[in-house]
C-alpha cells in the first residue's frame, strides 16, 4: 500500500490584485494573523494556525481575471469551520462587509455538510465549509 509522501499544505500562494484589502479580508473577517510583511516583492502573509496564505501583489497592469470555466489554474480556496453557525456568522460579515457571495450557505450536494463561496477583494474564489 502506497502511503502520500507529503503531510498537508505549508502555504497557499496568491496573486492579488488589491495587497492592503485582501490582507484585510483574512485578518479583519476571518480572523487571520499576518505573519510577515515583504515590502521588496509586495507581499503580506497570513494564517489561521493551520495554513499560511501568501499574498503577492500582482507587478504588472492590467491584470487578467481568473475565469474558472476557461483558464487552468487554481479554481477556488477552500477553508474548513469547525461550527454550521461559524458558517453563518462567515456568511453576515461577508454580507456587513459588501464582499461579494457567489452563494449564501446551502447543502454540499444532498449534506449535512454546507458550504458558501464568495470572492475576496482582488476576486478569488473562497469557498467555507462546514462538514456536518
Amino acid at each position: 500500500m502506497n502511503k502520500p509522501i507529503t503531510k498537508g499544505a505549508y502555504h497557499i500562494g496568491l496573486t492579488v490584485t488589491k495587497l492592503e484589502e485582501s490582507a484585510t479580508f483574512f485578518t479583519s473577517l476571518l480572523g487571520f494573523k499576518e505573519v510577515r510583511r515583504d515590502d521588496g516583492y509586495p507581499a503580506i502573509f497570513v494564517s489561521d494556525g493551520k495554513v499560511m496564505v501568501s499574498l503577492w501583489k500582482n507587478k504588472e497592469e492590467p491584470s487578467i481575471p481568473f475565469n474558472k470555466n476557461r483558464n487552468i489554474g487554481l479554481h477556488h480556496v477552500a477553508f474548513v469551520v469547525e461550527k454550521e453557525r461559524d458558517l453563518t456568522h462567515i456568511y453576515e460579515k461577508l454580507v456587513k462587509n459588501e464582499i461579494g457571495i457567489e452563494f449564501p450557505p446551502e447543502l454540499l450536494r444532498q449534506g449535512p455538510a454546507k458550504h458558501l463561496m464568495c470572492y475576496e477583494p482582488s476576486g478569488i474564489r473562497i469557498e467555507f465549509i462546514w462538514p456536518g
